[in-house]
């Protein structure tokens, strides 16, 4: 038995992000994750979308981190070198009710200290971007593209500068509530166990399980994890647009939008995909159901002009048809546990807010 400071179990952008807010406060972390390397899992596979805080409900967790974290995001780049592009989106209405929905939609993200909004008519969109078929359209600023895995590269480079230590294959495999705090069954070719004075459960898609595997931990207080896939499709050609075109959203989801990355690579997605298990195939069948939403903005995609890119999983502790989820962050106060932090259903913006929410888990270790 080694008795350690601080696990941070996950070494996704999140995890990676509370290491290096830990290690900055001078605590001593050591970073467990089951696979092979950093950001495996949800971190790589999402749209790299640098979210402004528009579509989040006033006063929530998911609200406040995405507008600081955005900030915060945007400063850590221009610092450190990390490729970004501060593009812009429009989010478009294709019929009447939809326009109808845009001023809500500007209002909520203004209520969320959104910065810069502004509504544009149909031929102010156009003049935008003139592949563009809409009835009327909202402009965001402030929203862009982020290399994510050089974003996670530097957050992993400041946190080992500051004495935090990653180790790769290493399942955490079960642990219980002790005396001093938590300790923990840790597999892989040299299993061990480690005695945490406090442990962050930052395991993205696995945290409700990890959780239900700490013995101490009430159950009553771990939510059930439901997984939404979200299928991408990549252009063939040039991109039509230099901005993200967004349709309005959709339950579960933002609907079937088109980013483009820093290499100028279009691609479509994500949809919602409601699945049972963790499966990242992404079925060249679905491509009807793009072609059909991507058409309404875009009429003029050709058949045969996308092709399967990629999938990646949203960690939803919510069911289909329930309401939006927000961030769940659970600390002692919440829990009744010493020194455990649960981060549960830490989706989309988790990327733009990954360093405020780190920021918050210090607080809280503090």
């Amino acid at each position: 038995m080694e008795d350690v400071d601080v696990v941070v179990i996950g070494a996704g952008v999140v995890g990676i992000a509370v290491a290096r807010a830990l290690a900055l406060a001078g605590r001593e972390v050591i970073v467990l994750d089951a696979a092979e390397a950093i950001g495996t899992e949800t971190s790589s596979r999402n749209s790299e979308v640098i979210h402004a805080g528009i579509y989040y409900p006033r006063g929530s967790l998911m609200a406040r981190f995405c507008v600081q974290g955005r900030r915060m995001l945007y400063r850590f780049c221009d610092e450190r070198g990390v490729p970004y592009r501060n593009c812009g989106k429009l989010i478009v209405a294709t019929s009447a009710a939809e326009a109808g929905s845009l001023a809500g939609i500007k209002a909520r993200a203004e209520a969320n200290g959104v910065e810069g909004m502004r509504m544009l008519s149909a031929a102010e969109a156009v003049a935008m971007e003139p592949n563009l078929a809409c009835t009327a359209a909202l402009f965001s600023p402030t929203t862009g593209v982020v290399d994510s895995h050089a974003y996670m590269l530097a957050l992993q480079g400041e946190a080992e500068h500051a004495g935090a230590v990653f180790v790769f294959h290493a399942p955490v495999e079960g642990g219980r509530v002790v005396d001093g705090g938590v300790e923990l069954a840790v597999g892989g070719a040299e299993a061990t166990r480690l005695r945490a004075r406090l442990v962050v459960n930052s395991a993205g898609l696995h945290a409700c399980a990890l959780a239900r595997g700490i013995a101490g931990m009430p159950r009553q207080l771990i939510p059930r994890e439901y997984y939404a896939k979200g299928n991408y499709f990549t252009l063939l050609g040039k991109s039509p647009f230099s901005r993200l075109i967004y349709p309005v959203p959709v339950p579960g989801g933002l609907g079937v939008h088109i980013t483009i990355d820093l290499g100028g690579q279009a691609r479509f997605g994500p949809d919602v995909e409601w699945i049972e298990r963790i499966d990242y195939s992404v079925d060249p069948r679905r491509a009807d159901g793009f072609y059909d939403a991507v058409r309404r903005y875009w009429p003029a995609l050709r058949d045969g002009q996308i092709q399967p890119g990629y999938a990646g999983i949203r960690p939803k502790i919510v069911a289909k048809g329930a309401p939006a989820q927000d961030f769940v962050v659970q600390g002692e106060a919440v829990h009744g546990v010493p020194g455990l932090v649960n981060l549960f259903g830490i989706e989309s913006p988790g990327l733009t807010a990954a360093i405020a929410l780190a920021g918050h888990v210090a607080e809280l270790a503090r």
